[in-house]
């Protein structure tokens, strides 16, 4: 399929930068050329599922140091279908167990002859530290609890598609918010495009300081309901943890799951997220996250369609 189909001219070529490090840096219009760029592919995709070759000749390469599902195969089919040769690295059997650095790794695998590193690592600040050591684009796939951009960007895009526009929309973050990268760039998102945030959980979870760059807090999943246009609901991270937040995960199902209950409390249209893995019964339950208003699934769908925008901007249009 040719090229020409696609009405790149309807999405400004604003584009600068070599990387995507996480949406705090980036400016509203920034966000919303990645936007605007996923629903043309996302809409090309249903129409033709074809690849699209706007990166032939390109490789990237999936640098996971954490376990991941969604994301690591979301932009492995992203690249593909734009084209481009994909490589994935297993940090359990790379030379990384013999004492090579994580700088002397990844500056071995751009030496191959590859065009983007997509970095996944449990220390933040992993994907700025390379973009400064490497000549190649990073995309950052989730760097501890810093940030996950990419993430960030297809839950708003999702928001956008069922709900139009996500300015002057309440959006709810609720659950470990602090642990969450997720949250981070999901708020520095969605506050640029004209978004009131709330983050919700536990006290031991949710820090009054968010209120500095103006994101209300609340303790209370019950007390916000019922001004709440889109509910993203967040996975404890029990692995970052180093202490127990609350006293059970039963008691904190009792306090901030998504149940039946709590819907008839909430307005008709609310919009149901979350970014998964989900657990069924703790941060929601199977009649919410499978029932109308959830989005979940379209999530996943959208990755693709973000990560292929992400993908063609740092590795092809810019040049």
């Amino acid at each position: 399929m040719s090229t020409e189909t696609l009405d790149f001219e309807s999405v400004p070529a604003t584009w600068t930068r070599r990387h995507l490090l996480g949406l705090e840096e980036l400016s509203a219009e920034e966000i919303t050329v990645i936007l605007d760029r996923a629903v043309l592919f996302k809409q090309t995709m249903a129409e033709r599922r074809r690849k699209i070759p706007l990166l032939v000749d390109k490789t990237c390469v999936n640098l996971f140091f954490e376990n991941s599902t969604r994301t690591r195969t979301s932009f492995a089919l992203a690249a593909r279908r734009l084209g481009a040769d994909t490589v994935d690295f297993s940090a359990s059997t790379s030379s990384l167990s013999k004492g090579e650095t994580f700088i002397d790794t990844a500056k071995n695998i751009e030496a191959m002859g590859v065009d983007v590193v997509i970095v996944r690592h449990r220390t933040p600040g992993a994907p700025q530290l390379l973009a400064q050591n490497l000549d190649c684009s990073v995309i950052n796939a989730g760097d501890g609890p810093h940030e996950h951009p990419t993430q960030g960007l297809l839950d708003i895009m999702t928001i956008r598609e069922r709900r139009g526009s996500v300015e002057g929309l309440t959006v709810a973050m609720v659950g470990d918010i602090a642990h969450s990268r997720t949250a981070r760039s999901n708020i520095w998102g969605l506050k640029k495009l004209g978004a009131h945030v709330i983050v919700c959980g536990p006290s031991t979870l949710v820090s009054p300081r968010w209120a500095e760059i103006g994101v209300e807090y609340s303790y209370s999943l019950d007390e916000i309901l019922p001004r709440v246009d889109v509910l993203n609901l967040l996975r404890i991270q029990f692995e970052r943890q180093h202490s127990s937040p609350f006293p059970s995960v039963r008691e904190y199902a009792h306090l901030y799951a998504m149940n039946r209950d709590r819907m008839a409390r909430t307005k008709d249209d609310i919009l149901i997220l979350a970014p998964g893995p989900i657990n069924r019964g703790v941060e929601i339950t199977p009649a919410v996250a499978d029932g109308a208003n959830s989005a979940i699934l379209e999530q996943v769908t959208n990755g693709v369609a973000v990560r292929m925008a992400v993908l063609s901007l740092v590795a092809g249009e810019r040049e």
